[in-house]
């Protein structure tokens, strides 16, 4: 059989590890591991959560022959000439794992190759895709029934990931992730918030571990910012941990916090993080698209939305947050708008949002660190009620195998 391409179009650190990863791996195992058979590619397209680290991620997969950086993707996308002028086989096909699903059409016709799409919320295009790969039944309901043929629903991509604990954490004790946030309006008050529930669970369980996953867009000494009282005031309404970031000489050790009160809180810088949050027993998080993320691994929570300032909270998306952020009259704006949305009581974290109950508790209103502390203890000493947890996420998050289907509509359409 004549040599083909498979080109892999993704864009951010999350859609390479929880869509691209797996999906290269299924198919490499049904194609073959032979690249002068089955070559892959993968097309990085521009992203706004973008690290700049993502060629090289994957590039880090042994699955993956060939990779194409962003800053190159209009240029291809516009003319159908990669920057090193990379040659195809004539046969081949484009599989849509992030971006815009908009690029596959028109790629794929650069190429004069066939098209697969993995649509998470919604297919679109579907006059011109080949094939879709639909995560739920839901997202098929939408398809028009002229176009349904063309649809295949395979499940959750992330329900595949494939986590190993990294050697650096120890599993003989209890671990907890702790997940400010990474925009500065939640920072400001997540920081201060999670380093004192996290002295707070010291002063009763020492043996606790700690760990903060620090986003790609952030650097040490900006984080370390925001639990400074002379640079962010809102650390003596929350509670001063006067935390000291140690960094070891031994390059193979995370750099760490040590609060005043002796909690130990590793601070984790590859991105993602997903291999670290799965050693977590549970995390204390913000809410936003990490509670979505931590809810598709299964991984529990406690859901945080502090009111200690009002007008500190300006991280909505859409037209709340850009009249939070106006120059001048925007604390103004946080603050109505906060109190309006907090009064209408709903739920924040998505797990809660996609089941219409709560799931994982959320604290909303001025928090308490030690109140806090002590739902974290009792899960601690309770860990049946994190299993349980755990289960209801899993329901909602679907069974794994995704990947495997996406690749065997990826082989299909080759008749391979």
């Amino acid at each position: 059989m004549e040599p083909v391409d498979i080109v892999l179009l993704s864009n951010g650190p999350g859609e390479l590890a929880t869509w691209v990863r797996p999906v290269a791996k299924q198919l490499r195992q049904q194609l073959g591991t032979d690249s002068t058979r089955v070559r892959l590619s993968v097309v990085l397209s521009p992203c706004p959560h973008a690290t700049g680290k993502e060629t090289a991620i994957a590039r880090s997969y042994p699955e993956i022959d060939r990779v194409q950086s962003p800053e190159h993707f209009w240029s291809f996308l516009l003319g159908g000439k990669t920057a090193t002028s990379w040659d195809w086989h004539r046969r081949g096909v484009v599989v849509f794992l992030g971006g815009d699903q908009f690029f596959t059409v028109a790629i794929a016709r650069h190429l004069q190759y066939r098209s697969v799409v993995y649509a998470e919320w919604e297919a679109r295009w579907t006059g011109n895709i080949d094939r879709f790969g639909i995560r739920d039944t839901q997202v098929f309901a939408k398809v028009s029934p002229k176009h349904r043929h063309k649809c295949t629903v395979i499940g959750d991509l992330m329900a595949d990931v494939a986590l190993e604990i990294p050697e650096s954490i120890s599993q003989n004790q209890p671990l907890i992730g702790l997940l400010p946030g990474s925009k500065p309006a939640k920072l400001t008050q997540g920081v201060p918030l999670c380093l004192a529930i996290a002295e707070s669970i010291h002063q009763q369980r020492p043996e606790t571990q700690f760990i903060v996953p620090i986003a790609p867009t952030l650097d040490l000494t900006t984080f370390i910012r925001y639990s400074d009282p002379t640079e962010n005031p809102i650390v003596k309404t929350i509670g001063n941990t006067h935390p000291q970031l140690i960094l070891p000489e031994d390059n193979h050790q995370s750099p760490y916090l040590k609060t005043a009160g002796g909690a130990t809180i590793q601070l984790w810088q590859p991105s993602p993080a997903y291999d670290v949050l799965a050693a977590c027993s549970f995390c204390i998080t913000t809410v936003g698209a990490n509670t979505a993320e931590l809810g598709t691994l299964g991984i529990p929570m406690l859901v945080l939305l502090p009111t200690q300032k009002l007008d500190a909270m300006k991280a909505w998306d859409g037209l709340p947050g850009l009249l939070a952020n106006l120059p001048g009259v925007g604390s103004l704006f946080a603050v109505a708008i906060n109190w309006l949305i907090l009064r209408r009581r709903q739920r924040f974290a998505w797990p809660n949002i996609w089941a219409g109950e709560e799931i994982v508790p959320e604290w909303v209103g001025k928090i308490n660190p030690g109140e806090v502390a002590q739902q974290a203890i009792f899960w601690l000493d309770h860990p049946e009620s994190l299993q349980s947890i755990r289960q209801r996420l899993h329901r909602f998050r679907g069974e794994p195998g995704a990947s495997e289907k996406l690749a065997k509509i990826v082989r299909e359409i080759l008749r391979f």
